[in-house]
């Protein structure tokens, strides 16, 4: 039996018992209740910056029962990695965006307070591995790394406006903004004015998406902020619309149990939403959701079809941050990547699909 077969089966009958050493994230936010003492909340945080060496293994095929397949639902499959590193502060990266046109350069966060920079090297339209990776703290107003104070680590969430960088911290539901003119990450950060109601989400289930809007697009100039289980009085997911034309809270249709992870805008003006759910019968479910932008106005409830599933039978994990690049010849690629929690039993997987519809 291949081992990639036997980590889903073990996954997949994860139920069956294992320690506590095997919760996922999902399971620790149904029943913590409180955060954990500080030293164990930030022990994979990186405290200045460092090179570090990132290996990737590629993943052939997105479905091993059926690997001549390639399209799941609107997207195509175009290749994938499997991410390791000697350096224990690697891992856990809960959202990721292009710094270019090209999908090379990326910036990505761990939800434990830390910069990811590098390039994605390709051989024709595959991935085949990083370079010139660096991590680096996020720094606040005082240029100390942000989580010297309590409970600011959760780095969920991330949104780019040309070199002004935005970044949702999850267990204080709050926001802050750097400029990366200012020394790129080692810009110092401030924290954005936000709504009260954002700052009362849940602690562990709160703000998990940015996306910022721009010129040319409805909304243009605004942040949107989505919570990842915050709900309105009807159950529904709750969204923030912040500065631009039209701020206030708008709620996001929730089907399936699922909760969201991240989003982005296209170009074309829809907004996809990544979302996941987990339980330890049927272990992680992945899909994408498309919503229009123009549809989104505060007191609106939104909602669009599904794009994309996958489940422990393909190759996904706890998929966490998407972006969108367009190539040369117009494709529309999307780009996925997993936070593994720091976990022996998860993996840091960079997927890439295009979207055909």
């Amino acid at each position: 039996m291949s081992t990639h077969s036997s980590r889903r089966r073990f996954l997949g009958h994860a139920a069956a018992g294992f320690s506590t050493l095997a919760l996922s994230r999902f399971a620790r936010a149904q029943t913590a209740a409180e955060p954990p003492p500080l030293t164990l909340q930030i022990e994979h945080g990186v405290t200045a910056p460092v090179a570090i060496e990132v290996n990737a293994r590629p993943i052939p095929t997105f479905e091993p029962r059926d690997r001549a397949r390639t399209r799941f639902g609107s997207l195509q499959y175009r290749s994938g990695l499997v991410l390791t590193s000697p350096h224990r502060g690697f891992g856990g990266l809960s959202a990721i965006r292009f710094l270019d046109t090209k999908g090379e350069r990326f910036l990505a966060i761990s939800d434990q307070g830390s910069w990811f920079t590098g390039s994605i090297r390709y051989s024709g339209r595959n991935m085949v591995g990083l370079d010139d990776v660096e991590a680096a703290p996020l720094l606040n107003a005082e240029g100390r790394p942000i989580t010297e104070k309590r409970r600011w680590y959760d780095t969920e969430s991330l949104a780019r406006d040309g070199n002004v960088v935005y970044v949702g911290l999850e267990r204080v539901n709050q926001i802050m903004r750097f400029d990366f003119a200012k020394g790129g990450t080692r810009a110092r950060g401030e924290v954005l004015p936000t709504p009260p109601a954002l700052r009362k989400l849940p602690n562990n289930k709160g703000l998990e998406a940015l996306v910022f809007v721009p010129k040319g697009q409805p909304l243009a100039g605004t942040l949107i902020a989505m919570s990842e289980g915050g709900f309105d009085a009807d159950g529904n997911l709750i969204g923030f619309l912040i500065g631009g034309p039209s701020p206030g809270q708008f709620s996001i249709r929730r089907t399936d149990q699922q909760y969201i992870s991240d989003a982005v805008l296209l170009p074309s003006g829809e907004l996809l939403i990544l979302e996941r759910k987990f339980s330890w019968f049927t272990g992680i479910n992945i899909r994408i959701r498309s919503i229009p932008l123009r549809g989104i106005t505060p007191g609106a409830l939104v909602d669009g079809p599904v794009l994309f599933n996958a489940d422990l039978g393909h190759e996904v994990d706890n998929m966490e941050g998407i972006d969108a690049h367009i190539t040369a010849d117009g494709e529309t690629v999307l780009t996925m990547i997993s936070d593994d929690n720091f976990s022996m039993l998860q993996r840091t997987l960079l997927l890439q699909f295009t979207l055909l519809e």
